[in-house]
């Protein structure tokens, strides 16, 4: 008996963690699609698992909101992440990473990150700090190649990530969805060096986006 059973437990260590991460995908899927208020129920068809594993692992909505926000944001970190590690053009790589983080639907997001954790989590906390240190210096960078026009700030970026991936109310607009990156890259060539016009007010910060919006990607 102790042969046998001694294997299954990274077995059922491993089924538990797919188990989760399953439910974290569904929930972001839901969300997106049917905003904060979707169906636990529904979540946990989604994933495939009975709604009993669901609050097993997210005994109310707002742990699983903190687990889907923070895997977003995990995301967003790693994208900036593998950009500022591409070592050719700056400002493509700029470029490269916006256009990664919209598909992360940051702005259908916005609503669950409003006064709905605390701004102390260690883990929030930390992918935050990752976050800005890492966007800023692909800025920084863009600039100091002369590609990037310098009265443009890392909140700059996600204001249009964020207002670009935020769905519309109403249900008989156009499906803006297919048509994100095509003006998201209309703003990246705004951003270009030299710029032909010059910015009202001044470049917003990662502390600008998170006081006017209160859904900063890293709060």
């Amino acid at each position: 008996m102790t042969a046998t059973a001694a294997p299954r437990a990274p077995k059922l260590r491993a089924d538990a963690t797919r188990n989760r991460e399953r439910i974290v995908t569904a929930a972001r899927e839901a969300f997106v699609e049917h905003g904060a208020d979707a169906p636990l129920d529904e979540i946990a068809k989604r994933a495939g698992v009975g709604n009993a594993t669901l609050y097993r692992n997210f005994p109310d909505r707002g742990a699983l909101f903190r687990a889907v926000v923070l895997h977003v944001k995990t995301r967003i970190v790693a994208h900036a992440e593998a950009a500022l590690a591409d070592r050719s053009d700056p400002f493509d790589a700029l470029q490269d990473f916006v256009h990664a983080a919209a598909d992360e639907k940051l702005g259908a997001l916005c609503p669950m990150m409003s006064g709905r954790f605390d701004p102390f989590d260690p883990e929030l906390v930390e992918a935050r700090s990752r976050l800005e240190g890492t966007v800023t210096e692909l800025l920084d960078r863009a600039r100091r190649s002369g590609a990037l026009r310098p009265d443009v700030g890392p909140g700059d970026v996600f204001v249009a990530i964020s207002q670009l991936t935020r769905p519309l109310p109403g249900t008989t607009c156009v499906n803006f969805a297919d048509f994100v990156h095509r003006h998201l890259q209309l703003f990246l060539d705004g951003m270009r060096a030299p710029a032909p016009s010059t910015l009202p007010g001044r470049a917003i910060t990662f502390e600008d986006f998170q006081h006017h919006t209160d859904a900063t990607p890293g709060a």
